[in-house]
């Protein structure tokens, strides 16, 4: 007979499924920016972005205002090792003038019993920061500000909603000053809802947990959502808790069809009908009174106490929750039900005992089934977020009727892990969540704000200012000065190496040509055919050959032995061993060159150190090992930087192109200038092209006030200490170096990866460039980061993803400045030199780190249009610079030959 007259009460599964996918859509419609204003759940942001991590520690106060009680707790949090704490808290009852009365009224008894608690726990000589538990919904703009937007539950405090619940507790404590002077020292760090309190008080024992759940006088949920999904928020790094104040679920009218004519009935009775309709179905406040219309109507019908109606049936909140649990007790539940039914003065049979127990069950079976319902939208919520198949998690629940009711958990448990088979839940009964958890949440935000300082502290070197941007380019200027002077070229960093390149492509090179490229770990042999005219074009075939270790750190004779093997492979491969073809030699190191087909090797730089070279003729080497090996013979015209290649590839498109840029392993500039300022070469008329070899800027200290202590580590640990320390600062073969300084430094300083330096990290190197291009892509959720760090060993947390983000940032921003300032200066002087007010020039560029890297190549180019705003500078990426460049100098160089001889 129950079960046909509360038929609706009783949800199936599918049922369920679909009040789960309403309630995710309502989720969405919480956290759209546009959707918000008109959703019913709330999604309030509780700029909470941390859980605890265990390193919490310290002395805190908590209030705690919402429930039945006041409360005021004092929470030790030790950081022994142990993750352990210790609370002392005081009650005080909330009576109904207070709760029901004005603001200034409300405030001030909060601030009285938090004093009474500071004297009763001789806490007078202390500041200590406090966390405000206030247990209603408020929209927050920072984690100590928080603005009622209504009262729920049994409170009705007038003048309160709309205003900062913060600062009126704020200056209740500060009327106390004159009486009681410390009381100003409490400092209100912290506003939290109890269902956050709940979450943090769990993720301080399982770091799992990141999801709160209540289930009491009222019903709430919070969870940590991905910051680039909550619109109302500034930023898109990390996470935030989103108090969900699921309670208005169903306001909008979305749950009426599941609404009984006994929820209708309640809700028009209670203090704010139309609101809280979700709550209204599900918390304990209105579950008894839910039982009492039941029977009520049942009695009327004349299917309970044979249709005798007693007043005590007819008096609103007679029946209470705790009547309910004790009737639903599972062996003395049917003598509880007799009792309580006789105490109402309703004479039960044993058939109106077994009823009335039944009916107990269906309600609060339906709270239980609806509440695992919305928590299973949160959970696959997460799952998705986490783009997990299978995910375990921790839940922190809190609130009486989880708690009192014999079989509430029980049920809720069973049914969430059916509607999410996909999710492994720990149910985590939490202590004392909305105290301890205020003070946890404040500790976190304390121990965030110690984080950040020290964070800030150790990136601080890495901002450079415009006027330390400037003294850069002033520097670089000098150096490229004394460099080109006869008298102090021989002591200057910044070598400006004549190439005896003394034109640009015009378009009339034509014919066959051979390239090599060497200036890495692979080798490439190229083929290049270049026609002139109406069809010009240019068609390359190359093939690529790696470099062993060991050749690249063994003789000379056995790289150059190595190289011609190479060559001979790729002339059999296309069939041309036969034809003597024009060469051009790309030697991307530095090479001191006497003519164009002339070129000693100055120094190995990029990890090379075979022996027997430095200060010998690379042309005369590869001349040697071709005749040893007696297989076939080549025209060895050019000896060409990759520098020049690249300048020269970008001049055959552009005439203007007149600079040439690598930003890659390696960092270096070329540029045309004048003949008469090239005082280490004879002859004045015309140009010639200047490989500056400027990574060794700032080998004479003249940078030393920039450079870091990682930078110093990066060049102690290195091939070539105390050498091309510019390059060291800006090229992508030291980023990821200086990246790993200082995320090791952050590990010991305990700001990430829990203070554990995992074995990967202790490699040198194993922090490549090619990361921190992946880690910067703005496209790259955190996950992606994640999935990184993990591919070298670290298990990092989302906090540690955005940390690592913004070293990576930190790194590369300042490498693209310092190298957008000594480009200035090379701008700047080429403007100089045409004697121009204003300069038009085309930059051709190559390599990874300006190609791959996100963010490299704008602020490159802002920075030269900051440092010189008189230059109009317009870079060009250059295609395959090495090879085709080397083509086309060897082409140019042919054609002035050639009319040289005529």
């Amino acid at each position: 007979q129950v079960d046909r007259y509360l038929y609706h009460m009783r949800l199936s599964d599918d049922v369920l499924l679909d009040v789960m996918a309403r309630f995710q859509a309502e989720m969405v419609k919480g956290l759209g920016r546009d959707t918000n204003p008109t959703a019913t759940v709330k999604m309030l942001p509780s700029f909470v972005r941390s859980l605890p991590d265990g390193s919490e520690k310290g002395d805190f106060l908590a209030v705690d205002l919402g429930g039945s009680q006041f409360r005021a707790h004092q929470v030790k949090v030790f950081d022994d090792g142990k993750q352990s704490s210790q609370l002392e808290s005081k009650f005080y009852p909330t009576p109904k003038d207070v709760i029901q009365g004005n603001g200034a009224e409300l405030f001030d008894y909060v601030a009285d019993c938090l004093l009474d608690f500071i004297e009763t726990k001789n806490l007078k000589h202390k500041k200590l920061p406090l966390g405000f538990t206030f247990s209603f919904p408020c929209k927050q703009t920072k984690l100590e500000e928080g603005v009622l937007l209504a009262w729920t539950k049994h409170f009705k405090v007038r003048g309160v909603q709309d205003t900062d619940v913060v600062s009126s507790l704020r200056k209740a404590l500060q009327k106390h000053k004159a009486s009681f002077v410390p009381a100003g020292d409490v400092d209100v760090l912290a506003l939290v809802n109890d269902t956050v309190g709940t979450m943090m008080t769990c993720g301080y024992d399982d770091q799992r947990c990141e999801v709160g759940l209540i289930i009491g006088t009222g019903t709430n949920a919070c969870y940590m959502e991905d910051m680039r999904h909550i619109d109302l928020v500034e930023g898109d790094e990390g996470r935030m808790c989103i108090n969900t104040e699921w309670g208005a679920f169903g306001d909008d009218g979305a749950l009426d069809d599941l609404r009984t004519e006994f929820d209708r009935e309640l809700d028009l009775g209670s203090l704010n009908p139309g609101k809280q309709l979700f709550e209204k179905m599900i918390s304990s406040l209105y579950l008894g009174e839910l039982v009492r219309l039941i029977l009520l109507k049942m009695t009327k019908e004349g299917l309970l106490f044979n249709g005798k109606v007693s007043t005590a049936l007819l008096t609103k909140g007679k029946i209470e929750m705790k009547h309910v649990s004790a009737m639903e007790k599972y062996k003395e539940g049917l003598s509880n039900t007799k009792e309580i039914l006789t105490e109402l003065n309703l004479f039960p049979s044993e058939e109106d005992c077994i009823a009335v127990q039944h009916v107990c069950t269906i309600v609060s079976f339906r709270s239980a089934n609806l509440c695992a319902a919305a928590l299973a939208a949160i959970l696959t919520r997460l799952r998705e977020n986490k783009k997990l198949l299978r995910m375990r998690t921790t839940v922190g629940i809190d609130g009486g009727l989880y708690k009192t009711h014999p079989q509430y958990a029980k049920r809720l448990h069973k049914v969430v892990r059916r509607l999410v088979p996909n999710c492994d839940v720990r149910f985590l009964l939490s202590v004392s969540g909305s105290g301890k958890g205020a003070a946890m949440v404040t500790a976190v935000a304390y121990r965030l704000a110690a984080q950040r300082k020290k964070i800030d502290a150790t990136l601080a070197p890495f901002l450079l200012s415009l006027e330390t941007l400037r003294e850069v380019k002033n520097k670089m200027r000098t150096e490229l000065e004394y460099g080109l002077k006869r008298e102090t070229q021989g002591s200057a960093t910044v070598k400006m190496l004549p190439t005896y390149v003394c034109g640009t492509p015009d378009g009339t090179e034509k014919g066959k040509f051979l390239a090599l490229d060497l200036g890495g770990t692979n080798f490439r042999v190229l083929l290049v055919k270049i026609r002139s005219g109406r069809r010009r074009s240019v068609q390359m075939y190359n093939k690529i050959f790696a470099i062993p270790l060991e050749i690249m750190q063994g003789t000379g004779e056995e790289l150059f032995d190595h190289i011609v093997q190479c060559i001979a492979e790729f002339l059999e491969y296309m069939g041309i061993k036969g034809a003597r073809l024009p060469l051009g030699f790309t030697f991307s190191f530095p090479c001191r060159q006497a003519s164009i087909d002339k070129g000693t090797l100055v120094g190995w730089t990029k990890g090379f150190k075979a022996t027997d070279c430095e200060g010998e003729d690379v042309v005369d080497m590869l001349r040697e090992a071709i005749r040893r090996r007696n297989e076939f013979d080549l025209d060895i015209v050019a000896v060409v930087n990759d520098t020049v290649g690249t300048m020269m590839t970008c001049g055959y498109e552009d005439p203007n192109c007149e600079i040439g840029l690598i930003a890659g392993t390696g960092s270096n500039v070329c540029y045309m200038e004048d003949m008469k300022n090239i005082e280490i070469v004879e002859g004045n008329e015309g140009k010639m092209c200047i490989n500056t070899e400027w990574g060794g800027f700032g080998d004479n200290g003249c940078i030393d006030n920039i450079r870091t202590k990682y930078d110093k580590e990066v060049d102690e640990g290195s091939l070539n200490p105390g050498k091309q320390r510019y390059e060291k600062m800006t090229s992508g073969m030291y980023l990821g170096e200086i990246v790993r300084q200082i995320l090791i430094d952050l590990t010991k300083q305990g700001l990430l990866f829990r203070g554990q330096i995992s074995e990967s990290l202790r490699k040198r190197g194993i922090f490549e460039t090619k990361f921190l291009s992946q880690i910067e892509s703005d496209r790259l959720a955190l996950l992606q980061v994640r999935r990184i760090l993990q591919q070298l060993g670290l298990d990092s947390t989302c906090e540690d993803s955005i940390i690592v983000k913004e070293v990576c940032g930190a790194v590369s921003k300042r490498a693209a400045q310092l190298c957008g300032a000594g480009l200035a200066a090379v701008v700047e002087k080429k403007r100089e030199n045409q004697g121009v007010e204003h300069l038009q020039i085309t930059v051709g560029v190559d390599g990874t780190l300006y190609k791959l890297h996100p963010h490299f190549s704008r602020v490159l180019r802002e920075t030269v249009k900051e440092l010189a705003p008189r230059c109009d500078v317009t870079f060009m990426l250059s295609e395959d610079g090495s090879g085709k460049g080397a083509a086309l100098i060897t082409a140019v160089a042919k054609r002035l030959h050639n009319v040289g001889q005529k």
